[in-house]
């Protein structure tokens, strides 16, 4: 798709025209991954820009954590050094706010899109324990059904816990293992106790099966959003 540079504000021509092409050209580009309903890595692209907006015409600076983890410290220092010089000059920088407060609103309705569709289908996601579910849950297997279609992807899922001084915060890391045939003979359950008999490093597992209620593309959509309502599940559970 179209991508936007991270530092699109500042580089290349500092042209309004020019940077409004820019602009609706990438949002033209998110809007057609979400009328496929495939909204990674174009929502978190998305949310970053957006944020770094905001920040930019708050604050008018740049902000090292609302880059994706690609760009480097280096990296960021050396872009941060050319905005500096750009905050200086009192013409670029009218320039620049021109293009924040014609950019600001669209950014935000394209998130607030993202949004929904990522809620919708958020909502049609069925998440239940498989067989009995023991006291550490931290670690174990996604069961991952698709809609349509008759085939369960299994994969073992860790979740990582951060601390600050002020939140917590879950991650989820995930491997696939096999993708299998469900039918009348193999159920989730019997799924769950051949996965027991062959990795005796999980002798009891929590095991969870995620069911999609509505079609959705797999990597770009169902399985972010079932990992995160994962997280939010164990999450529940542990409290």
């Amino acid at each position: 798709m179209q991508n936007l540079p991270i530092n699109w504000l500042t580089e290349g021509l500092l042209d309004f025209e020019y940077k409004k092409y820019r602009l609706l050209a990438y949002l033209q580009a998110v809007r057609s991954e979400f009328g496929q309903q495939r909204l990674y890595p174009v929502f978190s692209d998305l949310i970053m820009h957006y944020r770094n907006l905001q920040q930019v015409r708050e604050h008018k600076k740049l902000v090292y954590e609302a880059f994706p983890q690609q760009i480097t410290r280096a990296d960021f220092e050396k872009l941060e050094l050319v905005y500096e010089k750009i905050v200086e000059d009192d013409e670029t920088m009218a320039q620049i706010e021109e293009v924040i407060q014609y950019a600001a609103p669209l950014f935000q309705e394209a998130v607030y899109q993202g949004r929904e569709l990522y809620d919708f289908i958020e909502r049609h996601l069925e998440i239940n324990p498989v067989g009995i579910t023991p006291m550490y849950f931290n670690e174990g297997y996604l069961f991952l059904d698709a809609f349509p279609g008759k085939e369960t992807q299994v994969y073992v899922y860790r979740i990582t816990v951060f601390e600050n001084t002020y939140e917590k915060y879950r991650g989820i890391n995930t491997q696939l293992v096999r993708t299998v045939r469900r039918g009348l003979a193999q159920t989730h359950e019997n799924l769950k106790v051949q996965l027991v008999k062959e990795n005796q490093e999980l002798p009891n597992p929590a095991t969870f099966v995620v069911v999609a209620k509505v079609p959705c593309p797999l990597d770009s959509a169902l399985l972010p959003i079932a990992k995160r309502s994962l997280v939010k599940y164990v999450t529940r559970l542990a409290a």
